[in-house]
């Protein structure tokens, strides 16, 4: 069996506040960005997991991918599997590709052996992984809240535009972003930013809580999401909670010059 795990992007991004349980109460529109790794699952006599492209750092039993296997094993006794990730989709940059994997090997699962388990209970599954699991077990447009695992479809359309996706290779780990985060002190919620806004206005509207700080330690992100709107994007923000920037044009655009390596430039059509 062979899955294509995709990334995806954040439509606005609004950190609230720190809750009692020690994560962070957020919303945000998580949109699916066709930019894939590739997944095989095979079953085996004894489990195995095995990647290739982009190296993954940290020991193999950390990985979303493993860790999804030991959940269904657990639950369901289900026999051992190899698995290869070939790995694409840059890592620690927001795009969500670790936790796409993961999912997608719970997704891959339940069909090999049969669980017919429901996208509600994998997304429940998938939860345990972490925040941003569940959005791919669906893998539309949806509303996240809470700590990002309360999901609603919500049914924006970006066809036709272009979105481009630039990695620096320059690493924000998660818990340094949410060091130097600003709450969202706004009084609109991303869902209604993006029900009553056309994309046009998104430039003024949408916002990413992590963008002030994070470009504050790294000023040439700021600099390039400033070369991404002269070069003429619709829309330019940080996705996640960084490094990785992406911009949406009407129009296919070039690949982007930069004074600073790229590590990751990919164009799609959405």
């Amino acid at each position: 069996m062979i899955l294509f795990p995709p990334c995806k992007i954040n439509l606005g991004l609004h950190v609230l506040c720190k809750r009692d349980d020690g994560y962070h109460a957020i919303e945000t529109c998580m949109y699916p960005v066709p930019i894939y790794d590739i997944l095989e699952i095979i079953p085996s006599k004894e489990f195995e997991f095995t990647s290739s492209g982009i190296p993954i750092p940290g020991e193999a039993s950390s990985n979303l991918c493993v860790k999804a296997f030991q959940i269904l094993q657990e639950k369901f006794s289900i026999p051992n599997v190899k698995i290869h990730l070939h790995k694409v989709i840059p890592m620690g940059g927001g795009l969500g590709g670790g936790s796409s994997d993961g999912s997608y090997v719970l997704l891959g699962l339940n069909e090999l052996f049969n669980l017919n388990l429901s996208n509600i209970e994998l997304q429940q599954f998938a939860a345990k992984l972490g925040s941003d699991c569940p959005f791919f077990i669906e893998n539309t447009a949806q509303i996240a809240t809470g700590r990002g695992e309360i999901l609603e479809p919500f049914p924006l359309n970006l066809k036709g535009y272009f979105l481009k996706i630039i990695n620096l290779g320059i690493h924000v780990s998660t818990q340094e972003a949410y060091v130097g985060v600003t709450f969202y002190k706004g009084y609109v919620n991303v869902k209604t930013i993006l029900e009553n806004d056309s994309i046009e206005n998104y430039k003024s509207t949408l916002y990413n809580s992590f963008e002030h700080s994070i470009f504050t330690k790294h000023p040439i992100l700021s600099e390039l999401k400033n070369v991404l709107y002269y070069e003429g994007a619709t829309y330019a923000a940080m996705t996640g909670s960084g490094s990785t920037l992406f911009a949406i044009y009407k129009e296919k655009p070039s690949d982007t010059e930069f004074n600073h390596p790229i590590q990751f430039q990919e164009i799609v059509e959405l």
